[in-house]
Order: structure tokens, then sequence, then C-alpha cells
């Protein structure tokens, strides 16, 4: 389970308001791996399992082709939508086929994470592996954005990853410290304080998902990030 922090947008001078430091994304983030483990349990490892056949064959068969299955989720927790005062969840899982790729070469790249500055430019400008111990890996990433603004993050993460078996891997991701970087590449660059800043990205929970099988690797990605409610720019 992830840890959190106050990422309320009501404070005083004394800092958050007590009746919105509740930490609602927790809420969805237990309710998201609720779902997830009852998945699991009932056989459906990606979220391509879930519908029944023979509309779950023809989406292997498009992966397969090349393309990619891309859905927007909305979790709900005893079927009711969790509230997030001054905050905005953007959920989303995506998945892809790998021709020829195995479980181990799948994760190798996954944990190469010196090298996802190259791997995922532009969108990630520095990476760096801060510690390893066996399954476990602290991470650093600056993630940059340009739209409509520039936005350049920096963030840590705690990374634990899963084997099930000879053909399956899950890992899981959880940022434990999210800042925004301001006036980018410029002499006077410098971070905001963590949780006072434009509210861009606040918090960036990811879950993998890694199959080998039908001659190659489906690779499942699902991320659960929160940001300020207004504006949208990681929507």
């Amino acid at each position: 389970m992830s840890r959190g922090r106050c990422i309320c947008d009501f404070r005083t001078s004394d800092g958050c308001e007590s009746e919105y430091c509740v930490l609602p994304f927790d809420r969805y983030i237990r309710a998201t791996e609720t779902q997830r483990a009852d998945d699991l349990h009932n056989g459906r490892f990606l979220v391509l399992d879930s519908p029944p056949d023979p509309a779950r064959q023809e989406s292997y068969a498009k992966l397969r082709q090349g393309q990619l299955s891309i859905e927007q989720l909305h979790l709900k927790e005893n079927s009711h939508s969790i509230p997030i005062p001054g905050g905005l969840v953007h959920h989303w899982v995506g998945v892809m086929f790998v021709p020829g790729a195995t479980l181990s070469r799948v994760i190798s790249v996954l944990q190469n994470y010196d090298n996802h500055k190259s791997v995922y430019k532009p969108d990630v400008r520095r990476s760096k592996l801060l510690e390893h111990h066996g399954s476990e890996f602290k991470i650093f990433l600056q993630f940059y954005r340009k739209s409509i603004v520039t936005v350049v993050i920096n963030a840590n993460f705690d990374v634990h990853y899963t084997m099930l078996g000879s053909t399956r891997a899950l890992s899981q991701s959880y940022s434990t410290r999210i800042a925004e970087v301001d006036n980018p590449d410029k002499s006077n660059e410098h971070e905001l304080p963590v949780g006072n800043d434009h509210g861009y990205l606040w918090r960036l929970d990811n879950y993998w998902h890694i199959e080998e099988k039908d001659g190659g690797a489906y690779v499942q990605v699902e991320s659960v990030a929160l940001s300020r409610s207004i504006p949208n720019l990681f929507a």
C-alpha cells in the first residue's frame, strides 16, 4: 500500500484543514488494488481477460497486429465514487504486445532505471537507480512535459517486483516524493516546496503486468495519478 501525505488544497496559516486530511487518494488506491487482487484471484491477469469470448480473443488479436489498448478507468468503493476535495484522479490502463520478447528481457529493460532517460525521452529527462535490494528498488525520475506551459517534476519511487511463475510478473511503483521544478534549465532553477506548487502532479502510482505467451510478451501498465482539480495538464 502506498504511503501518503495530505494532498488537500484547503490550507490555513496553521496548515491543512483537518476535515480534508483523510487522504482520500489512498482510499482510491486501496479500491484499485482490491479490484486487481480480485482479478488475479479469478484468473484475470490482464484487463483484456475480463470480457467473455469472442470479445476477449478479438482484443488479443488486435494487440498481436500491433494495435494498443488504452482505457480510462474510474474505480469505486462499495459502488460509490470516492470524492477527493481539491484533487483530480487520472486513472489509465494500457496494454501492448511485444513480438519475440521474453519475460526476463522485459523485466531487464524495466529495471535498467539509469537508462530510462534514454528509453522514455523526452517525457523522462533524468533517471537514476538509488538503491536495490532483491526485488525492491528506490529510483529517481525527472519528468518533462511541454503543453501550454513547460512542467518539470522531480519524483522518487519505491518499486517492488513479484514473480508469478516462469511466465508472469508484477511490478508496483509508489511515489514517495514529488516536487515541481521552477525555472527549469535556468540559472535560478530550484524545487518548489513539496505540496505547495501548481498542483500538476501530487502523486503517481504505477502497476505493471507482464505475461509471456503467444510468441512474445503482453505488457500492461496501469497508472493512477493525482493532480489539482484545475488545471488538467496531466490528464
